[in-house]
């Protein structure tokens, strides 16, 4: 996704949110792109989700074998990787990103909060067209 403008007046902040009964691998991916994360920082992190999304052949249809390949492609320390991935490091993060989620009622992907400096709160429930986003943040940003 291109970056359209940079006001300094945003912040983005991802979280986990593996539906294990939809996706069984998701937790497992969601802690390898935290392991490409530390590996690499923040770009190799971004980087290793669009991969996921780019190489998986449908729902759930990626193998988890393919993980430490996607870390190759990106250019990571391979055997530092795979040592962070099996270790499991990043379980719990993914872990409390779930439980966090479900406790704002969270029941599905996508899912947005954007949170206005006033403290309102609106949820964007599902993939929506990106009017409707750019719509309501700019709305947070006007403080309407």
């Amino acid at each position: 996704m291109p970056i359209l403008q940079k006001s300094g007046e945003v912040a983005w902040v991802y979280r986990h949110f593996p539906i294990d009964q939809l996706h069984s691998k998701a937790r497992k991916e969601a802690e390898a792109a935290e392991c490409a994360g530390e590996l690499g920082g923040n770009t190799a992190f971004w980087a290793y989700l669009d991969r996921i999304f780019e190489i998986t052949p449908s729902n759930d249809g990626l193998d988890p074998a393919r993980l430490p390949e996607i870390a190759d492609y990106l250019e990571l320390d391979k055997a530092e990787f795979n040592k962070c991935l099996n270790s499991g490091k990043y379980a719990k993060r993914v872990a409390d990103d779930l439980a966090g989620g479900a406790d704002i009622g969270v029941r599905g992907t996508p899912f947005s909060v954007v949170i206005a400096k006033d403290g309102r709160k609106t949820t964007i429930n599902g993939a929506q067209p990106y009017a409707e986003v750019k719509s309501i943040i700019d709305a947070a940003l006007s403080g309407k």
